[in-house]
């Protein structure tokens, strides 16, 4: 009886806590999936970038060959018909006003239907164009087919 008032008792231990290194196997999922994603969006980011490029260098490319201010208010327009119908197909068979007020559809500063872009009407068929108003135009339209093809 002696020997059970002797003994000492302990409490029960508690294992070490993990280590933080090396992660579990989870966590180096979660890092791989995060770091897929990071890398998916950058390309995806720089293939936009490289698509408007071209779609820029393409409205360039075209207006720039065209001889004189009539042939490149031509250009433009082709062009910009070109774009009209990726939003909407029928938009390439609108004229006049309408077609300016198509133009102007998602632009709050009306440039086609009160400003440069009004010489979409009949600058491709005046025999001397103003090459100031044509370059005003141009501005307005390459803005406008960019964002129409390449997407914001």
């Amino acid at each position: 009886m002696m020997l059970a008032t002797t003994l000492v008792l302990r409490d029960i231990h508690r294992p070490p806590a993990p280590p933080w290194w090396p992660p579990a196997p989870g966590w180096w999922w979660l890092a791989l999936v995060l770091l897929a994603v990071a890398a998916g969006l950058v390309f995806l980011r720089a293939r936009r970038r490289e698509r408007r490029r071209a779609i820029a260098v393409l409205f360039d490319s075209s207006v720039d060959a065209a001889p004189t201010p009539a042939t490149q208010v031509a250009a433009m327009s082709e062009l910009l018909r070109r774009a009209a119908r990726q939003r909407d197909p029928a938009a390439d068979r609108l004229h006049g006003e309408a077609w300016l007020a198509f133009l102007d559809s998602d632009d709050r500063q009306c440039g086609f239907t009160r400003g440069p872009g009004r010489l979409l009407l009949e600058g491709g068929y005046q025999r001397d164009a103003d090459p100031r108003a044509v370059t005003a135009l141009r501005e307005l339209a390459r803005a406008r087919f960019l964002t129409w093809m390449a997407g914001k």
